[in-house]
């Protein structure tokens, strides 16, 4: 199949899908479920080719459409659209099949599955995206298809976290829609190109600093930036399927990806660093490490705990992008890879645990190791990465922060990671001892840990998440060819 052809494919195919998804009556579950997780798979299976032919030099394109001068749709898979949609794509197969158990007994499920695989080939379109316009289109599409899920419950609380989140997100992409006007005003294109588009000599500094200030806070709504991240506990009240997609897959993602574009492939290191916007990004992101540590520590909620603990992992991602150096680089993409691996298992977890128990405190899970060990164990694991620790595959991307930090000269961001990964570990592991060694009534209760639909993924990811940090020359070699391509101009 040709290049053009695989990247319409991994876009039109979710919406085929979901199309033929929102026709399957809504008690059809043996049509619909296999329906869904085989969209997913079909999906994947176009993104993984056209990662392959980028892992061998190629940077497949399409044109699609000129709604008029200067306004062009065009696709383009370079290292990182097929890094970030590689990972979203195969990412949401487990999902797609978790969501099958999760949703058995839940209503709306037609509803559900239609808008999760609609948004997959919003994802995509963000991922492939060859310019601002559209980038600004598909993440403004993902916006509409993630709200109805955001508000599934239905209940008061759902309605009032999908207002939040749609409020926050349009404000965000008013943002990023100033910054498109401002970056064609000033450089006439708005085409992605490794090393940047905007130099100094494209206006005033302040000019090209209030630019990217747009695009940061703009995309700093989904990436969940401190404070513009106030939407993102609230959305706890979706489906557990639906929070591993906010936090893991799809939105704060997008949002990270976002800013890596406009950090990259619009203004280029050389641009950054003669504007000292690097050293911003990196306050920035320290701020947000440490301070949704600190508010993590005091939830007892178990997806409220996650939830911040995201808003300070995605930090990390955006901090080594800041550092303006190879290793900074480096350890952000490698750990926006990590990171959605272990957030995904976590959030995988913690939905398997209030299916079986109903619980959703941290306070009620005594004991709760015995009656689900599986469960736990990939808790534990998506814990240890967390936190930094080997032999899991968080521990790589941290050490390349810190080697970054260190060839930046920052030894203040070398404490934050210290000082956060003791955070991490304050808030994960009194969970696991409250699990393993604390007696509570779970050690009574019998039956099935989870559905294996649920189960399944939660192993097989766990096991992911330790055979990367065990070998990790599986993913640092791509993520190496796409720092090379990204800031040529640091080489």
């Amino acid at each position: 199949m040709s290049d053009p052809l695989l990247i319409l494919g991994a876009i039109i195919c979710p919406m085929v899908g979901a199309l033929l998804l929102a026709l399957v009556p809504e008690e059809n579950n043996r049509v619909r479920n296999p329906l869904a997780v085989l969209t997913a798979v079909i999906t994947a299976s176009f993104v993984v080719t056209l990662f392959v032919r980028v892992l061998n030099g190629a940077v497949p394109a399409i044109h699609v459409i000129t709604l008029m001068r200067g306004l062009d749709i065009v696709f383009r898979v370079d290292p990182l659209a097929a890094a970030f949609s590689t990972l979203a794509s195969v990412l949401w197969v487990f999902a797609a099949l978790y969501s099958t158990g999760y949703m058995a007994h839940e209503h709306n499920r037609r509803r559900y599955f239609t808008f999760y695989i609609l948004s997959l080939g919003a994802t995509m379109g963000i991922a492939f995206s060859a310019n601002l316009f559209t980038l600004y289109l598909c993440y403004e599409f993902l916006t509409i298809f993630t709200y109805p899920l955001v508000i599934h419950a239905g209940n008061s609380e759902a309605q009032a976290a999908g207002k939040r989140y749609i409020i926050y997100s349009f404000l965000g992409a008013g943002l990023i829609l100033s910054a498109i006007v401002m970056t064609a005003g000033a450089v006439g294109t708005i085409t992605f190109a490794s090393g940047g588009i905007l130099t100094v000599a494209d206006g005033p500094a302040h000019y090209l600093q209030l630019i990217f200030l747009c695009f940061i806070l703009g995309f700093g709504v989904k990436a969940a930036i401190m404070p513009l991240h106030a939407w993102l506990p609230a959305a706890m009240a979706a489906p557990t399927p639906v929070s591993a997609l906010l936090h893991a897959v799809a939105v704060v993602k997008s949002g990270i990806f976002g800013i890596l574009r406009a950090m990259y492939s619009v203004f280029g290191v050389e641009t950054l660093g003669e504007l000292n916007l690097g050293l911003f990004v990196v306050v920035i992101a320290s701020i947000t490490i440490l301070s949704a540590s600190l508010i993590a520590l005091r939830q007892d909620a178990l997806k409220r705990r996650l939830a911040y603990s995201t808003i300070s992992q995605l930090s990390y991602i955006i901090l080594g992008a800041g550092l303006l150096s190879v290793a900074g680089a480096t350890g952000g993409m490698l750990h926006m890879i990590n990171h959605a691996l272990l957030k995904i298992t976590l959030f995988f977890c913690a939905g398997a645990i209030i299916t079986v128990t109903g619980k959703k405190k941290i306070s009620e899970l005594n004991g709760v190791g015995v009656r689900m060990p599986l469960t736990m164990l990939a808790f534990t694991v998506g814990s240890i990465g967390t936190v930094g620790i080997l032999p899991v595959n968080g521990f790589i991307s941290k050490l390349y922060l810190l080697q970054g930090s260190l060839d930046a000269g920052l030894l203040a961001v070398i404490a934050v990671l210290v000082v956060s990964a003791i955070l991490n570990a304050l808030y994960f592991f009194p969970i696991v001892i409250t699990a393993f060694f604390r007696q509570g009534a779970f050690e009574r209760a019998k039956g099935p840990e989870a559905p294996l639909t649920m189960l399944v993924p939660v192993c097989v990811l766990a096991v992911i998440c330790i055979v990367l940090g065990i070998k990790p020359d599986l993913t640092i070699p791509f993520v190496r060819s796409m720092v090379d391509f990204l800031m040529p101009l640091a080489m």
